[in-house]
């Protein structure tokens, strides 16, 4: 049983999920910018030592049987278009060399894009090899190649590789050729910000490697005609498997979808106020690249609430079917925008620093329609109820409590301090109780009755 066990454990470490040899595994082959432009500045540090540090932890993250190849241009001669170098073997490198290698580039040159992979697409030719070429780089090509065509050629002539490119701090403007040279090598083309995208994006980059199945499904994210960075989880609702993840990193996320139907669970990484989105019944089929399109553009609801005509102070929640509430803001006695998931919802407002049965409303089924403003205008009614407390013609502190007279709830209270006490009721007829206080509490409490009529003003002069 021992020998069984340790023979499947063997099994296991030496073949991948795919039965093949970790040993056999096709190469890693990393096309490093060392161009001059590498001295630039980003986040306080040289791009040369973010590119360095982030590459070189992804590399040390590699399992030890993956093979790894390392080349480098223009580091060696200012204005050769030819300065390109195999530093590392792809055959015979381990991680540590690699990492050494780029820890010890010093930028200098130019940018031959075409001439590198051109290099070390003669090289897989001439070895009847395939491999994934990683190609990272902060600027395009500065010596009249087209790396696109050199790709698309390579690929026609049947050289098997996979071609991801890393475009490090580039201008959109900038990657029309690196997104054609990507897209012909079967791979990705990936826009890194800062060191911390770069990180993330070549842990992406070197797990999609030559020998796992081709892309066939691309996502794109977009709020009001931008680009998102968006998390897609992908559940496959037939076969049950595992949540297959993919984040487009503002652009066009590429993954592969076992032909099945899926639900997508979307969730924007910045520049939105909604929630995660969903997408159902998903359909991914073999030999065939399917796509979505996500928007994130949200609906708008513009709140006014008033009272009796004139802009109030109000708070505003937006809760959805299941009770749940997605938004919530405070209108200061002006317009206020509210941006949510399309859809249908219950709006509840509260109306601040007024009293009575109706300071608080819901209004259910408002449509929320995606990239539209439902303009929304609740008026409320108050009016106002004021009681001067008095003995001998001087006011005196009292204690003024107020029911609503035909259900009897308490509405509102408050001390008089010797200068009287104004309220703001809804509109209805009131029950009022008003208790000496201080020197004169031992008069008898008063109660009487009024009527509050909108936008009125009820003066009420009690003598103890």
């Amino acid at each position: 049983m021992k020998k069984i066990t340790f023979l499947f454990l063997t099994l296991f470490i030496v073949f991948n999920s795919q039965g093949q040899s970790l040993e056999n595994q096709p190469p890693i082959i990393f096309i490093y910018d060392a161009s001059g432009s590498m001295w630039g500045q980003m986040q306080g540090k040289t791009k040369m030592e973010i590119a360095a540090n982030a590459l070189s932890s992804t590399i040390g993250n590699l399992t030890e049987h993956q093979k790894l190849g390392f080349i480098a241009y223009g580091h060696r001669k200012e204005g050769d278009c030819e300065d390109v170098e195999f530093m590392v073997d792809a055959e015979t490198g381990t991680k540590k060399e690699v990492i050494a290698a780029v820890k010890g580039i010093k930028p200098l040159g130019k940018t031959p894009l075409a001439y590198s992979a051109t290099l070390v697409i003669d090289q897989l030719r001439a070895a009847k090899q395939k491999a994934t070429i990683i190609l990272i780089t902060d600027g395009i090509e500065s010596c009249d190649g087209n790396i696109c065509e050199i790709v698309q050629a390579a690929k026609e002539e049947g050289i098997d590789f996979k071609l991801h490119i890393i475009g490090f701090g580039l201008k959109e403007e900038d990657t029309q050729q690196l997104r054609c040279a990507a897209g012909a090598g079967e791979g990705s083309y990936f826009s890194a910000a800062n060191s911390e995208n770069l990180g993330e994006i070549l842990n992406v980059a070197t797990a999609s490697t030559v020998d796992k199945p081709a892309n066939n499904f691309s996502v794109y994210a977009l709020k009001n005609g931008k680009p998102l960075d968006v998390f897609v989880k992908a559940y496959d609702i037939v076969s049950k498997r595992e949540p297959i993840i993919l984040r487009t990193y503002q652009d066009t996320g590429y993954f592969y979808l076992p032909p099945s139907k899926y639900n997508f669970e979307v969730v924007p990484l910045e520049g939105s106020d909604v929630d995660m989105i969903t997408v159902n019944n998903v359909e991914s089929h073999e030999h065939t690249i399917g796509h979505q399109t996500i928007s994130f553009d949200g609906g708008k609801l513009d709140v006014f609430t008033s009272n009796n005509g004139e802009g109030w102070d109000s708070m505003v929640k937006i809760i959805d079917n299941n009770g749940k509430v997605v938004a919530t803001t405070r209108t200061y006695g002006a317009k206020k925008e509210v941006e949510v998931n399309p859809g249908v919802y219950k709006v509840a407002i509260q109306a601040l620093k007024m009293e009575g049965l109706q300071t608080n409303t819901e209004l259910d089924s408002v449509v929320i329609a995606a990239a539209k403003t439902l303009p929304l205008v609740y008026d409320f009614k108050t009016g106002a109820f004021e009681i001067y407390t008095q003995v001998g013609g001087e006011n005196i502190d009292t204690v003024v409590s107020i029911k609503e007279e035909k259900s009897g709830k308490s509405v509102a209270g408050a001390r008089t301090y010797n200068k009287g006490a104004k309220f703001l009721l809804n509109p209805g007829n009131y029950v009022v109780t008003i208790r000496p206080l201080g020197a004169h509490k031992e008069k008898a409490a008063q109660t009487i009755e009024v009527e509050v009529k909108a936008g009125e003003t009820h003066t009420k002069t009690l003598n103890f």
